[in-house]
Parts: C-alpha cells; structure tokens; sequence
C-alpha cells in the first residue's frame, strides 16, 4: 500500500497517527508517533518528562539526553556536571530566536524552559 502525500510519505495526522505507510517497522499504516513529539512526552512547566526523555533515547540510540536540571543555581556545586550542563543549556537557548510570549499572552515553550532551568 502506498502512502498518502507527495512520494507515498504518510501524512501525520492530529491525533499523534501516521496515516500511510509506516516506514521500514513493518507495522499497520496507523502507528502512534514517539512521545517526546506529542503533549504526553511534554512536561506543562517546559521541556520534556520523564517519558519524553525515554522515547526520544528509545528513537536515538546512543543518546544520552538527560531530564532538566531543575535545581536552584545557589544549590549547585559551583564547577558540577550539573552546573555546567545548567550553564550550557541556558548560553544556548536563551540565544535562540522566537518570542517569549505567544500573541495571547501565554508563556511560549522556550520561555517554560529557560524558567524551568532558572536561566
């Protein structure tokens, strides 16, 4: 069976499924998609969850994607892994481009995420 969309790619739809055909898992042509990709992965406060964390290691072998370090800066060893992954972390998404406020007023994700790992 062909897939939908252009060159028989499936087509996500709104509800997390792949309609077409499922690439190279051999699985039916409705397959949910990894949970760091949908709401359940999403932690509401910013970031990935626990479970957003395991199926992206689950997707990525090899990855060694970590939970947010949610600790206050005060409580971090100065020079620790977890200070410097804190560190890295807020230099680079607090350079990215985006707004901090959606057009409604709500806090957009990169805002959660910087304010989860108190950048």
């Amino acid at each position: 069976m062909k897939g939908i969309g252009p060159q028989g790619l499936g087509v996500k739809g709104h509800n997390g499924f792949w309609v077409g055909e499922a690439e190279g898992c051999g699985c039916s042509p409705l397959h949910k998609t990894a949970a760091w990709t949908r709401k359940e992965g999403k932690s509401e406060t910013g970031g990935l969850n626990a479970k957003g964390v395991a199926s992206y290691r689950a997707a990525n072998p090899g990855s060694k994607l970590q939970t947010a370090v949610t600790k206050k800066p005060s409580e971090l060893k100065a020079g620790s892994k977890d200070a410097k992954r804190r560190k890295s972390f807020c230099a680079r998404m607090s350079g990215m481009p985006g707004p901090m406020k959606k057009p409604n007023g709500e806090p957009t994700r990169k805002k959660l995420a910087l304010d989860k790992w108190n950048c």
